[in-house]
């Protein structure tokens, strides 16, 4: 074993994840005119990638670990397309790798990435084993061995690479997911490297997208849930309400014991309680990160069992209104509504429990997704069209709890 000493930082993972978002931007129109993936998985990837970057633009936390984790829940909410859910996992083992940590060294960085290809994995279904998994499992032997070998970090994502590649000389050819693979570990070599152009982003974070590509500013999201209370009864609940819609994209208000209780969704909670210790005493402070499996609670909701389907336009959304959705999340097959508008709706306290209703297999890892992350609260009922799933709606029962909707309502989707 070598005596391999370097140290991964903070300023080091920036760079890699920005490499990897650079390098899709150039790489996924390539990527959507391969198979496999679903719609459109280049342009999914990178919206999720685009998301996953947000985070840094502004942040304050300095360490390795801090900032993967905020990387990984920015990029489990903001997931589109079974690629992006995939992708997520792969964040979120990483940081899941590096957690407490202020530094790494190539070992444990080494490591962190094969905690990510673990979790990249769990979300597939085992048979049949598409090319990516395939890939993943070769990428993680050949990181594997070089880090029992303790060489730096680009001597072990090259390692990875190649195992890659031999893979893939195997299966014989190439699909999107594969090449997405690929483009994200070539990515982050150049951005260790600080070898890479990015023609939407700067490595500043300059966040200006050239016309036709997505811009990373559409897909921010604010995973953090945050609920406290402020005990003043003179509270202007409007004016408090106006101050918060500009630092969250979710606000309630509610007048209780003397003062308001207040529950919103953000990308900065500190940012919000900094301006909040003005406002009078605080109390009961709770903050959840929803990119992981939270409790939700529901408050004065006003039925006890809603559903939730997906739409492309307005026109669409009310005939899916007609059809029997309670709740309609703007999306299509070619733009797949992300993990956290799913959880949007579910927090919306429309309902003490829901039957998301996917309509296309593009939605399938999302909606599951959801479903890991909100728990009891929500069931699922998976379909391959519009008209499966307009079956399954017109066998709603809104007498019938949620979980017994979701078998009979997968039957009439099946029949």
């Amino acid at each position: 074993m070598s005596g391999n000493k370097e140290v991964i930082t903070g300023s080091d993972f920036k760079r890699m994840v920005m490499g990897a978002y650079s390098e899709f931007l150039l790489e996924y129109e390539s990527i959507n005119a391969l198979k496999g993936g679903g719609t459109l998985p280049g342009t999914h990837i990178l919206r999720t990638m685009g998301a996953a970057v947000q985070p840094l633009a502004d942040t304050k936390d300095d360490g390795i670990g801090g900032l993967s984790r905020r990387v990984a829940a920015a990029a489990i909410f903001g997931a589109r397309g079974s690629s992006g859910v995939v992708l997520a996992q792969l964040f979120r083992g990483i940081g899941k790798g590096l957690l407490g940590k202020y530094n790494a060294t190539s070992s444990e960085f080494g490591k962190a990435f094969q905690y990510g290809i673990l979790y990249a994995q769990r979300v597939l279904p085992d048979s049949p084993e598409r090319p990516i998994i395939t890939v993943a499992k070769a990428v993680a032997k050949g990181a594997y061995h070089a880090v029992r070998a303790n060489v730096p970090i680009t001597e072990i994502l090259a390692a990875a690479i190649d195992a890659g590649e031999d893979a893939l000389m195997r299966i014989g050819r190439e699909d999107a997911g594969a090449r997405i693979m690929f483009t994200f570990l070539n990515g982050c070599m150049k951005g260790l490297d600080g070898n890479f152009v990015s023609p939407g982003m700067s490595l500043s974070l300059g966040l200006e997208a050239k016309s036709g590509m997505p811009d990373p500013r559409a897909d921010k999201v604010a995973p953090y849930c945050l609920q406290f209370r402020v005990k003043n009864a003179n509270t202007d609940t409007d004016a408090l309400r106006r101050q918060l819609k500009e630092i969250a994209t979710f606000v309630q208000l509610t007048r209780q014991h003397g003062g308001v209780a207040i529950h919103l969704h953000t990308d900065h909670p500190g940012a919000v309680l900094e301006q909040a210790v003005g406002w009078g005493p605080l109390r009961d402070m709770r903050v959840t990160n929803m990119s992981e499996t939270h409790a939700l609670t529901p408050q004065d909701a006003v039925m006890p069992v809603a559903t939730v389907a997906v739409a492309g336009s307005e026109a669409a959304a009310k005939d899916w209104q007609r059809a029997g959705a309670s709740i309609v999340v703007a999306g299509s097959s070619d733009a797949c509504p992300s993990v956290s508008e799913l959880v949007n709706a579910a927090h919306s306290d429309f309902a003490e429990t829901y039957v998301l209703v996917a309509a296309s297999r593009d939605y399938r890892l999302v909606f599951e997704q959801a479903r890991r992350l909100l728990g009891s609260r929500v069931e699922l009922v998976l379909t391959e069209s519009e008209d499966q799933a307009k079956k399954a709606l017109a066998a709603f029962d809104a007498q019938q709890s949620a979980k017994k909707n979701a078998v009979r309502m997968q039957a009439a989707a099946d029949a």
